[in-house]
């Protein structure tokens, strides 16, 4: 039971900060529309910070586990290639879309955060083991922009007709040939 509290006030608070803004949202507002007082609130999170964390923890996990894969295995294309097909899987099933909906309309007010930095981190040793160091800079920067690609395709095709599960699979298809892909010098 505690669990799917905590998931609910997550999931409304999420949906007012990306509507009202962060700032703009207050703790009371997020127990009014979950229908329990700040007191019962204040049981799972004291401050809108608490919930930030936690959301922003929940990727910052899913990073690192993989992460903890993808070394465990031995580098080359095939491993490469599975990062990504499973990066773009992990971002399907998970809050990733209205999380990153709100970092973006809420840069300011979060740039500091300490969990955000962790994220950010994460993001940035996930990107590194699509390549290795000695790799020229074109590929090394496939790497990365790869995973970009699984980011930015829901948000900047959100206005074209087509599903979510047609945005992914065509984000997840354009990554894969960005990744290995030839690079003119």
């Amino acid at each position: 039971m505690r669990d799917d509290t905590r998931a609910k006030i997550q999931e409304i608070a999420l949906r007012l900060f990306i509507e009202q803004g962060y700032e703009a949202t207050s703790l009371r507002e997020i127990a009014e529309e979950l229908g329990v007082t700040k007191a019962a609130l204040y049981y799972h999170f004291k401050t809108k910070d608490d919930i930030v964390a936690s959301l922003a923890e929940m990727r910052v996990a899913e990073t690192e586990e993989l992460l903890r894969w993808v070394r465990s295995q031995p580098r080359s294309a095939e491993t490469r290639r599975e990062l990504v097909v499973r990066y773009a899987a992990q971002l399907a099933k998970s809050r990733h879309q209205e999380i990153t909906r709100f970092l973006e309309r809420n840069q300011t007010a979060l740039r500091d955060h300490p969990t955000i930095h962790r994220m950010r981190e994460r993001m940035i040793e996930l990107s590194a083991e699509l390549s290795s160091p000695d790799d020229p800079l074109h590929v090394r920067l496939r790497g990365s922009m790869a995973l970009f690609t699984l980011h930015a395709a829901m948000w900047l095709t959100h206005h074209y007709d087509v599903t979510d599960d047609e945005r992914r699979a065509v984000a997840k298809k354009v990554a894969l040939e960005i990744l290995e892909g030839p690079c003119d010098d």
